[in-house]
């Protein structure tokens, strides 16, 4: 059955202890009908926080609306990093990439199925959207690599430590400096409709429902992966199912975009993450893997190269005994990710003082465990995977102790959803735009295909959240 992980990440808290501070505003009083902004942004995710700082920096009046008691959504739960290709930070660490080869991992992992135009902006706009982020204090100053890239391009604070939580902190400070306001625990049911155009939302907070005026509107509300009944209509397989998604991924915007005739595209597109931890629901990020640990079955092998993407990497370890395979590393992977500390406190890994202790506890065999061990090092060594062709290996596991994290996967991220260009604009079901009404992050379709890289959500809702925010205040200053 669907069930949802804790969101007991530090900053969520601090976040939510923030929020109770929030005073109502005066829309839930007796001026429910005059309340007006320029621009109303549904959700305070990423994309959503992205989109309601850059609106201000354009000089309009932003309301944002959060259904949760807190911000953040499914980006308090990134960890990996920001993907982006030539950046201020790549160069000065010596990394030569490039947008197009950015471009080309990114339609190579999402099957061709991406729409190239939406691709072409998310990589050529990276760049300068982290330079953004960084003028707002954002640390983005270590660079790995995940699962997909062909170079060392996925952006995360000093030391690997998790990307999401930090970006949540950041923007959620930079949008209440900049003078959005915040109202959670405001659930938007749907949007007005004035002359065929978005005028506002409709929204229900303390028991009471408004009619908030707004001459644009970003939709910035996340996915469905946390709506069994959405996941299980476009793909059955995935009946029964866990998720790493936040409770509030529900899929709600597809009802409110209904009068607008609003396209919809890739709902069948949906992605699980192969490295989740059974029952618990703890996703183990990507970084793990990118920083040299591998993948091992009940047998005590290795069943795939461990930088596949994850679609590839899911139905390789679905293929196992279990269903779940064991995530391999030894103590200078654990060093070199900081993220990895907290699945440490966590509990979630089992450790050995050498990999015949571990083989024991894991119940796998302990000479198989340490030939293959020995001989994906020699591998490391040689820079070249005889076995399955990993490209990147960079270190190999010889450091005691030696740790291993059961995982298996579970629904992560949903590729569908409204149809946008590379404005954040949405589009009707015939490829026109619908004025006034703007979409990024998880909530749009389009950009990530048939299978998203990891590191390009959290590109995804950085740049696209910024054009959608910058382009809907644009609009609503010109009305």
């Amino acid at each position: 059955m669907f069930t949802q992980k804790s969101t007991g990440v530090k900053t969520v808290l601090k976040i939510l202890a923030a929020s109770v501070l929030c005073i109502a505003l005066c829309f839930f009083s007796a001026c429910d009908e005059s309340a007006s902004f320029d621009v109303v942004i549904v959700g305070s995710g990423g994309a959503g926080l992205s989109a309601a700082v850059a609106a201000r920096e354009a000089g309009a009046s932003v309301l944002v609306l959060e259904k949760m008691p807190f911000a953040g959504g499914n980006t308090n739960y990134a960890t990996g990093g920001l993907n982006a290709s030539e950046t201020s930070v790549q160069k000065a660490k010596g990394i030569a990439d490039t947008n197009e080869q950015f471009y080309n991992d990114t339609m190579k992992g999402g099957k061709n199925v991406n729409r190239p135009e939406l691709v072409r902006t998310l990589t050529e706009e990276s760049a300068k959207t982290v330079d953004w982020l960084i003028s707002h204090e954002m640390d983005l100053s270590d660079v790995g690599r995940l699962a997909g890239a062909t170079n060392n391009r996925a952006h995360r604070p000093a030391g690997g430590a998790k990307v999401g939580p930090h970006f949540v902190q950041v923007m959620l400070a930079a949008a209440e400096k900049a003078g959005a306001k915040i109202h959670y625990n405001a659930k938007v049911t749907g949007l007005i409709e004035k002359d065929g155009k978005p005028a506002g939302v409709v929204v229900t907070s303390e028991g009471k429902t408004a009619k908030i005026n707004a001459k644009a509107v970003v939709i910035a509300s996340g996915g469905f992966g946390a709506n069994p009944a959405i996941i299980t209509s476009y793909k059955k397989e995935l009946e029964g199912f866990g998720t790493t998604n936040h409770p509030g991924a529900t899929g709600d915007a597809f009802e409110w975009v209904k009068p607008f005739n609003v396209g919809i595209v890739d709902m069948e597109q949906i992605q699980t993450h192969p490295t989740v931890v059974p029952v618990k629901n703890i996703m183990i990020t990507e970084a793990v893997r990118g920083n040299g640990a591998v993948m091992v079955n009940r047998d005590g092998k290795r069943f795939e190269q461990e930088l596949a993407t994850r679609d590839v990497m899911s139905k390789a370890i679905l293929a196992q005994t279990g269903k779940t395979a064991f995530l391999l590393f030894d103590q200078g992977v654990r060093e070199s990710l900081k993220a990895i500390e907290g699945y440490a406190k966590q509990g979630l890994l089992t450790e050995g003082a050498s990999l015949a202790e571990l083989a024991g506890k894991l119940n796998v065999p302990a000479d198989v465990l340490e030939a293959e061990i020995k001989r994906y090092n020699s591998f490391a060594d040689a820079k070249k995977d005889a076995d399955f062709g990993r490209a990147d290996m960079p270190r190999k596991i010889e450091s005691a102790p030696f740790y291993a994290v059961e995982v298996g996967p579970a629904v992560h991220h949903t590729m569908g959803g409204l149809a946008i260009n590379n404005k954040a604009e949405v589009l009707t079901a015939d490829g026109t735009v619908v004025p006034g009404l703007f979409a990024a992050g998880e909530v749009t379709g389009g950009v990530h295909g048939a299978n998203r890289l990891g590191g390009n959500a959290m590109a995804d809702i950085a740049v696209y959240g910024k054009i959608a925010g910058t382009n809907a205040a644009v609009y609503a200053k010109s009305k």
